[in-house]
């Protein structure tokens, strides 16, 4: 057996401390790149994102087509052994090594034609070396999320990040140019590589033994993944196509910055989620409560985030970014609100796929895709890019609905009450948050600096004072609220229930 954890996951609690853990690692991990994008917006253009963007969609696309999920199989199997790391390290080389050259030999060229922009085929070239290398990654690493050792996990993750960082601002300011974003993923990807046989003494072995175990739970992982793409990357396909690469560079930062404030508690939570219901999952009580919890925590955090950002774009976009970029202020309102719908349903896809309901995955994926790709190139075909983004908000939300709906026929323990006790008090501490913001003049000698400090300090308390009185109204219940809240104050609040 490769690595063992004999600890036993009996609280749901520790879904939340766990998170919580991971939350605060991934924003010193968010903070360089924030750094990162906030530099490269100032040194570059946007069409010098338009052009990676455009080629990371076609990197993205082949990668999907080949992924078989192994990570998540040896997550999910709790009997991995070493045979199963091997054979998953195996198949993610092959896996990395065919996406390299078909890259290469059919991506780049067929994009250039696509997208109409010949720089786009020597990116891609770059491009496809990376995706090869990566493929020689220490499979080991997984060991740090199956066994939930999230000390270890975040420092492969946070030395990988600053390694590329540091490579890519050096270069950003030598060579003004999209090149520097390339070849410093490359140079991050290089890092991980050697970071991850440094900090995992486990050394893979090729072989085949436990492909067919592998396969039947990696089978619709490959298709689930393969609809997630096509709902998540057909707008900007689309924008890519009809547009030009500096409008394609503001819908891709857009995008990119839209996602920070409910991917920083999606991603690390997630990463918990996922082995910790896989601890519990012949437990229906403790289940329950830890997916309630969860979502009570993912529900008390995106929402406020989301709904502040596409509240404050206007203004924060020209003073972090610079009036060059004011194009993407409409986009990042729309996909700022859109990830909302995302954030809602993310511990409902971890509880899924924790049961081996992966097929249930796939197909809400490919109904997603198919009412996008319908509604952007049959319904509204015009390109436009603000529409476009408006139709994905639309679809998201749809999507939200018919997962949490499909969640709860196929799982009796969960009810519709239990998602409303668990995210009523949010949502009614943004509506608050958003009239106190919209009745709100500030003086006009302001300048957007002050006004932009103001706004989210405000929006911040009137979400918080809310937040606070609605719990207590409702009995200060045991909760996301009494969690968080009683850490802060590092004691039980006086008067919660713990039933």
């Amino acid at each position: 057996m490769i690595i063992k954890n004999s600890s036993k996951f009996t609280q749901p609690v520790s879904v939340v401390r766990g998170a919580a853990l991971v939350i605060a690692m991934r924003w010193t991990d968010r903070l360089i790149g924030i750094a990162s994008t906030l530099i490269l917006a100032r040194l570059l253009v946007p069409a010098d994102f338009g052009i990676v963007a455009m080629a990371s969609l076609v990197v993205a696309l082949i990668d999907t087509l080949l992924d078989l999920g192994v990570g998540s199989a040896l997550i999910q199997n709790p009997n991995a052994d070493r045979e199963d790391f091997d054979t998953a390290w195996t198949l993610r080389l092959c896996q990395a090594l065919a996406a390299g050259l078909l890259i290469a030999l059919l991506g780049a060229p067929l994009a250039a034609e696509y997208f109409k922009e010949p720089r786009v085929e020597n990116v891609l070239y770059l491009m496809s070396l990376t995706i090869a290398l990566g493929g020689l990654e220490n499979i080991g690493i997984v060991a740090f999320q199956k066994n939930m050792e999230f000390g270890r996990d975040f420092r492969f993750f946070f030395l990988r990040r600053l390694s590329g960082f540091a490579i890519t601002v050096v270069l950003a300011f030598w060579l003004r140019s999209y090149w520097a974003m390339v070849i410093g993923a490359l140079c991050g990807r290089i890092a991980g590589v050697w970071l991850s046989y440094l900090l995992h003494n486990f050394r893979p072995r090729f072989s085949f033994a436990r492909i067919g175990r592998i396969w039947s739970f990696s089978q619709w992982i490959l298709v689930r993944n393969l609809g997630t793409y096509g709902a998540q990357q057909t707008d900007k396909l689309l924008v890519g196509r009809f547009n030009d690469a500096g409008a394609m560079g503001a819908y891709s930062l857009a995008d990119e910055i839209s996602a920070m404030p409910t991917n920083e508690v999606l991603m690390p939570l997630g990463r918990v989620l996922f082995p910790a219901f896989v601890r519990v999952i012949d437990k229906p009580a403790e289940l329950r409560r830890a997916f309630c919890l969860a979502l009570g925590v993912q529900a008390l955090v995106a929402l406020p985030a989301g709904i502040g950002l596409a509240l404050v774009a206007p203004i924060a976009v020209p003073l972090l970014l610079g009036p060059q970029w004011a194009a993407a202020i409409p986009f990042v309102q729309l996909l700022a609100l859109m990830n909302i719908a995302v954030a809602l349903t993310h511990s409902s896809g971890y509880l899924l796929l924790a049961l081996g309901k992966v097929r249930l995955q796939a197909v809400i994926s490919w109904l997603q895709f198919g009412v996008l790709a319908t509604l952007a190139v049959f319904v509204f075909p015009s390109g436009n890019a603000v529409w476009i983004a408006g139709i994905r908000l639309a679809v998201s939300f749809i999507a939200m609905c018919l997962l949490l709906f499909l969640v709860l026929k196929a799982l009796p323990f969960l009810t519709w009450r239990d998602l409303f006790a668990h995210s009523w008090r949010p949502v009614c501490a943004s509506a608050a948050m958003v009239g106190v913001l919209s009745i709100t003049q500030w003086p006009a000698y302001w300048s957007s600096a002050v006004i932009f400090v103001a706004t989210i300090a405000l929006g911040a308390t009137a979400y918080a004072l809310t937040i606070w009185l609605s719990w207590r109204v409702a009995g200060m219940p045991k909760g996301a609220e009494s969690y968080l809240l009683g850490k802060l104050a590092f004691k039980r609040w006086p008067g919660s229930r713990h039933s």
